[in-house]
């Protein structure tokens, strides 16, 4: 400290011997020297740790010990029978009021590596993405920055698609062609990936080309266009990146720090996915598109979502309430479709909250039972449809249905179906792949 005090008298002493010329020049050049090294540094468009406020999730609710066991029991069962020898490759964690009640990882994050998947493995959730993108546009709603029934194109003008509101992409009944197809078709050059603003540009300078165009609001219709779209409202809304934008606004708060969403620059690292057969799918000219998939998470990261949506501390009750509304009542029947939910509403007045999702030989599933605070969370980089089965888990909590509905898949994947029995939705997802999805698997 001595010599920090001596130092400083030394250097003011030669100051006050300079001239009053000399003193000028010597601040102009020092303040000239921090101006360029400041002009220098690359623009962080991420916010200061210290200004994104970190939520406090809630605490685990009591728990007996019996309970416990007896779900860890029934959940070790099911993966026993139903997933384990399936090629899962993944992890998959079951809780109840918060409490871990089963947790396990299988495999390796390349097959036949020794880098065993742990709980820091993060996997692609495919349209599991949807919830979070969805949540992230009511935020910026419960904000009073959009309207959900605003129409796109007061965003931006261009848009040449009247009637589709914030509300239709939410609930996927925009009538919007699915990307998944018509880029497919239009595309020139697929060594060239596709990004969110050339699917816009698309639909709108190539609307007269467009195939299956539905009146806004006619019919539910899942498509993928929707999100990619939404994705890009909110870059516009916020004036930050997604990627940035849902870092600072979901994942950090939450704690989520196995969380991201998928750019180029990560093309390297992310884990591998494989088809049934246990062949690598490479990487193609839709894989650049987010909002619609494209987040990359952990089961324990996806638990702490689930968390954050139950905390109050993010979403309002009247956001929740809008989320979880079901806005496809055209058709009778047990399942609907939220604003970035998927939804069972049983006959016996239970209801099931939930996304799947399906991208190439990634699979996911994330569901969540509000009377019994449960969370049932399954990923995984090699394909398998018993993911789905994670179904059958919810009526270890409560009784839900007598009889096991179809399951949900997504018929986003550029992977061939397993070669377990076809249903009706495998059926529909074989005809909806692309070719040139086809042909890159095969390479």
């Amino acid at each position: 400290m001595i010599h920090i005090f001596s130092s400083y008298n030394i250097a003011f002493h030669k100051y006050n011997s300079l001239t009053f010329p000399l003193r000028l020049l010597l601040i102009s050049s020092t303040l000239a020297f921090f101006s360029c090294n400041s002009g220098s540094k690359k623009t962080d468009t991420t916010a200061p740790a210290d200004s994104i406020k970190t939520i406090a999730l809630p605490v685990a609710k009591e728990m007996s010990p019996e309970e416990k066991t007896r779900l860890h029991n029934e959940c070790e069962a099911w993966y026993d029978t139903i997933l384990r020898n399936t090629g899962f490759n993944g992890g998959i964690i079951v809780a109840k009021g918060g409490n871990i009640v089963y947790e396990r990882y299988k495999g390796a994050v390349k097959l036949g590596g020794k880098d065993s998947i742990d709980a820091q493995t993060p996997f692609h959730i495919a349209s599991v993405s949807k919830t979070i993108t969805g949540m992230a546009t009511l935020k910026l709603w419960q904000e009073g920055k959009i309207g959900l029934d605003d129409e796109y194109s007061k965003y931006f003008p261009t848009f040449n698609y009247p009637g589709v509101t914030i509300r239709t992409l939410l609930n996927h009944r925009s009538g919007l062609p699915n990307y998944l197809h018509f880029m497919d078709k239009m595309w020139p050059d697929k060594k060239v990936h596709v990004k969110n603003q050339d699917i816009f540009d698309y639909l709108v300078n190539r609307k007269a080309e467009m195939e299956n165009i539905a009146r806004p609001d006619s019919r539910f219709s899942y498509c993928n266009t929707n999100f990619a779209l939404l994705a890009l409202l909110i870059e516009k809304v916020s004036g930050k990146s997604f990627p940035v934008y849902i870092h600072d606004n979901i994942f950090q708060p939450l704690q989520m720090n196995n969380s991201f969403v998928y750019t180029p620059d990560r093309s390297s690292t992310i884990p591998p996915n494989y088809d049934w057969r246990g062949r690598e799918i490479p990487l193609m000219f839709l894989d650049d598109v987010y909002g619609d998939k494209n987040i990359y998470s952990t089961p324990h990261d996806l638990l702490n979502w689930d968390r954050g949506l139950v905390s109050g501390q993010m979403f309002t009750p009247q956001t929740l309430a809008e989320a979880y509304k079901p806005y496809s009542n055209e058709k009778e029947g047990v399942k609907n479709y939220g604003l970035g939910w998927r939804m069972d509403n049983f006959p016996n007045g239970k209801k099931m909250i939930f996304h799947n999702g399906w991208w190439h030989g990634n699979n996911a599933a994330f569901l969540r039972l509000f009377d019994e605070d449960a969370t049932i969370i399954v990923l995984n980089n090699r394909y398998t449809s018993a993911t789905y089965k994670a179904k059958y888990l919810i009526n270890n909590f409560a009784h839900y249905f007598d009889k096991v509905a179809e399951e949900d898949t997504e018929n986003t994947s550029a992977a061939s179906p397993s070669p377990e029995p076809v249903t009706r939705e495998k059926k529909a997802s074989k005809k909806e792949i692309p070719k040139s999805k086809v042909a890159a698997k095969k390479k």
